[in-house]
């Protein structure tokens, strides 16, 4: 069964901001990027495709360790309590330079260094 489907998609359809948090050999490491970002590359069923620009922190702790845990919200989706609803997504990432995901990357955001490919294992709502 797909994890990004049904309210975890509303959110991921209306976020505006998208936080990533990685681990590093001096703790976390958090970095952000638009939703419209990922909107624009296309939400698969477990994978996201993100824009790297920067992101040289984030690419050396994936190197190390490839855990990822995303954040997503929207006050725009109806949660269980009112107005908003969350979800973080973990998963395993990596950044490449090279392939049909670099393609489209390249083809959207000529500024971008690599893609970010994030390969989501679990979707846990935020009540």
């Amino acid at each position: 069964m797909p994890l990004l489907e049904g309210a975890c998609r509303e959110v991921l359809d209306r976020a505006e901001v998208v936080a990533m948090v990685t681990a590093g050999e001096d703790g976390p490491h958090i970095t952000a990027t638009w939703g419209d970002y990922m909107r624009t590359l296309g939400i698969g069923e477990d994978r996201l495709v993100i824009p790297a620009g920067f992101y040289r922190q984030m690419e050396a702790n994936l190197t190390r360790n490839d855990a990822i845990q995303i954040l997503v919200a929207s006050r725009q989706v109806q949660g269980t309590m009112g107005p908003g609803q969350g979800f973080t997504l973990k998963g395993r990432g990596r950044i490449v330079d090279s392939g049909e995901d670099m393609d489209r990357v390249r083809a959207n955001f000529a500024w971008a260094r690599g893609a970010l490919i994030v390969e989501i294992t679990e979707a846990i709502a935020h009540l």
